[in-house]
């Protein structure tokens, strides 16, 4: 199965195959302020099935949490993030789940920086729920 992500314009888009290795929401501040909303919820794949990219794109890179690098590949027509890369996942290519518009898409198995996510958001039952990045929270 080929997948196509576009941004809202559709300037920029790519096209993967396949399933997504890990769908996870993020409720980091930086991922809120990113994507406008409560998180940010990404599909992660191997570099090795991303079949095309088109359009043009501006990056914006800064530091993680977990002190490596993050970096946003946007549209630089109408700004929507297309593309992630994070040091700490080398191997994988993130795209936000919006993106592909498929009310079909896998959810999340993981909630990432549970920690500083809206008091009113709560993920699905069975949802892996961490701290930060690594810390489980623990459940009751």
């Amino acid at each position: 199965m080929i997948r196509t992500a576009s941004c809202h314009c559709g300037q920029l888009s790519l096209s993967v195959e396949g399933e997504p290795a890990l769908v996870s929401a993020c409720s980091c501040t930086r991922c809120q302020k990113r994507s406008g909303s409560a998180f940010a919820l990404t599909s992660r794949w191997s570099k090795t099935q991303v079949r095309s990219c088109s359009g043009d794109s501006t990056t914006f890179a800064r530091k993680g949490a977990s002190g490596g690098n993050v970096e946003c590949t946007f549209c630089p027509v109408c700004g929507s993030t297309v593309r992630t890369a994070l040091d700490l996942l080398p191997d994988l290519v993130g795209i936000p789940v919006g993106c592909f518009a498929d009310p079909t898409f896998p959810e999340p198995k993981v909630a990432a920086w549970c920690e500083s996510k809206l008091e009113w958001v709560r993920f699905p039952q069975g949802v892996l729920l961490l701290h930060d990045q690594a810390r489980p929270v623990e459940t009751r």
